[in-house]
């Protein structure tokens, strides 16, 4: 537990810290009371309660700094996400135009073997007649 807080009663004046000293199950617990007493402003508050408000309001804190981080990963996660699907995008349009590239190019290579066919068999022709003129 850290230092106890600064508090303050009705009056806006400290609460000072105080031992129950009655005899029964809350005997030896600390409180803050009026500083007004026995004139008091009715200002009651136990000092653990105090403690764990204060600890729970930290925790609060680090949860609240904890989230803003997250939520600044999740925008910076998703700001990358949007660049990856965009080269995505352009990718797919690169790999559809070397597919129309590479059936353009399977298409000339056949027909480059079918005009050599075409020439093999028209020279073979030729000799073909020659050998049937001579």
């Amino acid at each position: 537990m850290g230092p106890m807080p600064v508090v303050k009663c009705h009056h806006n004046k400290v609460a000072p810290l105080q031992t129950l000293r009655h005899e029964g199950p809350t005997q030896g617990n600390r409180f803050f009371g009026c500083s007004h007493w026995p004139r008091t402003c009715g200002f009651f508050k136990w000092a653990d309660l105090t403690n764990n408000i204060n600890e729970l309001q930290f925790l609060l804190f680090k949860k609240d700094v904890e989230i803003s981080s997250l939520e600044y990963e999740k925008e910076e996660l998703e700001r990358n996400l949007k660049i990856l699907k965009e080269r995505e995008v352009e990718l797919e349009e690169q790999v559809t135009e070397l597919a129309i590239e590479n059936t353009e190019t399977l298409i000339a290579i056949k027909s480059a073997k079918m005009d050599k066919k075409f020439m093999v068999a028209l020279v073979l022709s030729w000799f073909f007649l020659l050998f049937l003129i001579s």
